[in-house]
Order: structure tokens, then sequence, then C-alpha cells
């Protein structure tokens, strides 16, 4: 089935059709003068015959006291004021827990007679944990995302206030309305002293950073699968519930986590 993207923004946020599973590359880029610390990371889909097409682009904001990570659909814009811009990634400031928003107002910034549909909704939630083993083991990552109504659509998820978040609701295990999904456990393998996953030929190198996320009832559906194919190239292949900002966010998050010591 042919994945139609003639409407980046709205391709964006709709979640990957049942049964298909969107197959995307991530390349990083590093060049120019302050790109080492600021790569612009581009995310395209994978077409038949080694065809891309762009669907978005992510780059890390300067001078802001947390990570904060623009996302926009024009691989040229990353500006905050962009008609492109589509959303973006924030983290706490240790830099464990992510969220990641649409291109609403941000709540603060309104009145309380607003109405709520400009309200910035929350498209997910990312906490990196440490393991016991330091950087040596696996890592722990749980991913919270909005949950789907009887007719397959994403339900609306606008916090007015820090308890309505994505990661207030997780904390307090408030989990209705919301789905909450984890990296799946690596298993050790003796032949290459090392913990590995099977992603099926779409990862060819090991990192730290390879990953696959799974619903706890589910383990052998994959929600979304991210993992290291070259040096600054990598697969992202997602199903649904997820769309593609939240995963290409996820997978960002993962790239600027404070737990990634590579």
């Amino acid at each position: 089935p042919l994945i139609d993207v003639d409407d980046l923004e709205e391709f964006a946020i709709r979640p990957a059709p049942q049964g298909v599973t969107v197959k995307c590359r991530i390349t990083r880029d590093k060049k120019g003068m302050d790109r080492g610390m600021y790569p612009t990371y581009y995310l395209h889909l994978e077409r038949e015959h080694g065809k891309k097409v762009f669907l978005l682009a992510g780059r890390k904001r300067k001078k802001s006291k947390t990570s904060n990570y623009l996302i926009s659909i024009d691989p040229t814009d990353l500006s905050r004021g962009g008609e492109s811009f589509i959303g973006k990634l924030r983290s706490n400031l240790m830099g464990t827990k992510f969220t990641v928003y649409d291109n609403g107002v941000n709540p603060v910034k309104t009145t309380s007679s607003l109405e709520a549909s400009i309200l910035r909704q929350e498209l997910a939630a990312i906490a990196h944990e440490t393991n016991v083993l330091g950087f040596k083991g696996p890592r722990k990552m749980s991913v919270i995302i909005p949950g789907m109504n009887m007719d397959h659509e994403r339900v609306s998820i606008r916090p007015r206030n820090e308890h309505e978040t994505l990661l207030a609701r997780w904390q307090n295990k408030n989990t209705e309305s919301v789905i909450e999904l984890h990296n799946k456990t690596p298993v050790w393998n003796d032949d290459t002293q090392s913990y590995v996953l099977n992603f099926h030929g779409r990862v060819t190198q090991a990192s730290v950073k390879n990953f696959q996320i799974i619903h706890d009832n589910d383990p052998d559906y994959i929600v979304m699968q991210f993992g290291r194919v070259a040096e600054d190239v990598f697969t992202m292949d997602y199903n649904y519930p997820m769309c593609a900002l939240q995963a290409f966010a996820i997978a960002l998050s993962s790239f600027d986590s404070k737990l990634a010591c590579e």
C-alpha cells in the first residue's frame, strides 16, 4: 500500500495505517560551524528502489535551558515562528524525561477564555531510566502516548496545567485514555558478549541506542523500532497507533538522553 504523504502536516500526526509498517530513515547532519553540537536530523520515508521522501527535520535550539528540539516539515526552515513548525520535543532539567508537543499554544501563554482547541496537544512523553548496570546494560525507556478512541482516532490530550500532563498521569498511575509502552528488553548473547534484539535486517550496527518499543500485553508487536545502520544513518520504523511525529521525537530523545553514553 502506497503511503500518501501529499500533505506533510496532516501525514506527520496521522497514525500509521493498521497492518502497515511505515519504514523510514533518519540522517544526522553534523556539517557546518556548530552542527557538531547542534546537528540537524532529517526523517525520510523509504520507498521501493531506494527512493526517499522527505518527511520531517529536527534540530536542537540553542540557548535553551533544557534540551528543546524544533520539528519542521520544511528541511530549510527550523524556526519557531516559521509556517512549517509542526512540533517540539522538550526535556526536563535532568535530561531524562521528555515531552512531545504539537504546534498549538502553550497554556501558560493563554487567557482562560481561550478556546481549548488551540491549546497544544501532548503527543508523547518519554522517560529514560538508568539501569543498575550503569551504561553497560540495556537502557530502560517508557513511552506514554494518548490512547485511541473507538473510531481509531487519537484521544486529544491538551493539558492546562502540570497535573494534566502525560508525565503526571503516568507518574500518578492515572493511565486512563493513555497507552504505556516500553522498550523491549534485549537478550544477552554469549557469542557476541552483548545484549541483542532481532531487527530482522533493518539494523546492521550494534549501538546502545538501538531499541524496539512494545506494549507489555503483546511483546511481539513492535510499535516502533530504531537502530543504527551507518555512522550517521539510522532506520526508524513505526506501526499503528504511532505517527511519524511521535516516532521521530522519540528517536530524537534517544539521541539526546543524558543516559546515552557513547
